[in-house]
């Protein structure tokens, strides 16, 4: 097999491959098998029909086009091994040439990773936060914490913004009530922001007993994005009360029988939290850096598909949510537009990051353990709260532990540029990363640390009784 490559264009090329007619061999005895299963012929048993009887009913074109069907692909997969490019997108195909018993010919344009250097990353200069924990950060811990075991208290009086309600809702066009947006006996908290646009201003001194009218847009269900007359009715209204911070509430939502014990072990959690995130910022930030010395040419197909990509997800996000589009994008705070702008930025980005990281994974010789890829597994299971087992058959079921294995090197790679960055904190103090790793995970490798600590960290910001 012969192949030449055509640069059309900084990311797309074209293969020319020339095949003897000899190495078709397989293909062609393949598609004699194929037809000879497909046709029916007097005196024959289905699949038992001879080569040279099928060449007189059906002619020789029709066993050429099962050939070529069979070998163009595999022949287009070893060209691109050969030629050392990396396609981006599915090929433009063409057979150009069909010479029975001498040779063929077929052409390949296809989208590719452009060619590019990777600038030297070490002594890459990042900033990082700093781990230093302040009293804010603990008392934010507390407060969270004693959000968790607040009570609601009854009161007689009219609601203000923080409040819950229970409250009946009912709607009506056109003096019609619509079923479907009827809804008793709803709890919510005032000024949480309801995608049902006006609600929170109509409750805000509404009693116990009050009834109220509000006209307003319709955000899920057959009638979405209609203006409807929306009826009100508070049956009650209660107050959040948060527990006193003293030694009761220490020995109450955690393992500690003092609020000083407490706040300690909040104070040092924080501060490991605060390590890891300096682990986190100082491998993106120095990706970041690297990403800023390069000018990469993004292929259209990749970009485009990548974008689909996210636009499909957001569809299905709006459909799951049952709201309809102009109320999700309400609850958000954003609009269609800017997601579709964002969608543009980060997929370029996300592209342009791949080629980057799968270039020092070539370049370090960065591979995937057995035990890597079953710890990649067993976490990514955990937080899809599913078997281990299940989601590890399910990814080898639908060829996706290819894609896993790229995740977890391009992760790898991420530590690599963190650890040749020469990285320092927003106070000027330089950061040793790899004696974060000693201190979060004892001797584990470097390799292993961020995703490790990086996961584990969201786990243990809690004490371990208010988990």
């Amino acid at each position: 097999m012969k192949t030449a490559v055509e640069e059309l264009s900084p990311t797309r090329v074209k293969l020319t491959v020339e095949v003897p007619f000899e190495e078709l061999g397989e293909s062609l005895q393949a598609a004699y098998k194929k037809v000879a299963q497909q046709v029916r012929v007097p005196g024959f048993r289905p699949g038992k029909v001879p080569a040279r009887i099928i060449e007189q009913r059906f002619g020789r074109a029709v066993v050429l086009e099962e050939t070529l069907n069979d070998a163009v692909p595999k022949l287009y997969g070893q060209a691109v091994d050969e030629s050392d490019i990396f396609p981006v997108s599915q090929p433009d195909i063409e057979v150009t040439k069909v010479e029975d018993g001498e040779q063929v010919e077929f052409t390949a344009e296809v989208d590719v990773r452009p060619n590019f250097d990777v600038p030297d990353y070490q002594g890459l200069e990042v900033t990082v936060p700093a781990a230093q924990v302040s009293e804010e950060d603990v008392d934010a811990q507390l407060d969270g914490l004693r959000q968790r075991f607040a009570t609601l208290t009854g009161v007689e009086r009219p609601a203000a913004n923080g409040d819950y309600v229970v409250m009946d809702l009912a709607a009506a066009i056109d003096g019609v009530n619509i079923e479907e947006q009827q809804a008793n006996d709803v709890s919510y908290e005032v000024g949480a922001g309801s995608v049902l646009q006006g609600l929170d201003d109509a409750l805000v001194g509404m009693s116990a007993g009050d009834v109220k009218e509000i006209t307003t847009g319709l955000v899920g269900g057959e009638n979405a994005g209609e203006d409807a007359l929306v009826t009100i009715t508070i049956k009650n209204v209660k107050e959040k009360v948060l527990p006193e911070l003293d030694d009761e509430f220490a020995q109450l939502a955690s393992e500690f029988d003092t609020l000083d014990e407490l706040k300690e072990s909040i104070r040092e959690q924080a501060r490991r939290n605060k390590l890891v995130e300096q682990v986190v910022q100082a491998r993106e930030n120095a990706l970041d850096a690297l990403l800023g010395k390069i000018d990469i040419p993004i292929p259209e197909s990749a970009f485009k598909a990548e974008v689909d990509n996210r636009k499909h997800n957001l569809e299905h996000q709006i459909a799951e949510s049952g709201l309809s589009k102009e109320a999700y994008f309400r609850l958000y705070q954003t609009t269609e537009e800017e997601r579709y702008a964002e969608f543009d930025e980060s997929a370029a980005k996300a592209i342009k990051t791949g080629f980057v990281l799968d270039k020092i994974v070539k370049a370090e010789e960065i591979g995937v353990s057995e035990q890597e890829l079953t710890n990649f597994v067993v976490r990514r299971a955990m937080q899809m709260n599913v078997a281990p087992n299940a989601l590890a058959q399910h990814l080898a079921d639908n060829d996706q532990l290819t894609l896993a294995m790229v995740e977890i090197v391009r992760d790898k790679a991420k530590s690599v540029l963190g650890d040749a960055a020469k990285v320092t904190d927003e106070a000027g103090q330089e950061v040793d990363l790899k004696a974060i790793y000693t201190e979060i995970n004892g001797e584990a490798p470097v390799e292993d640390a961020a995703v490790e600590s990086g996961e584990e960290s969201a786990e243990e910001s809690a004490p371990e009784a208010a988990k």
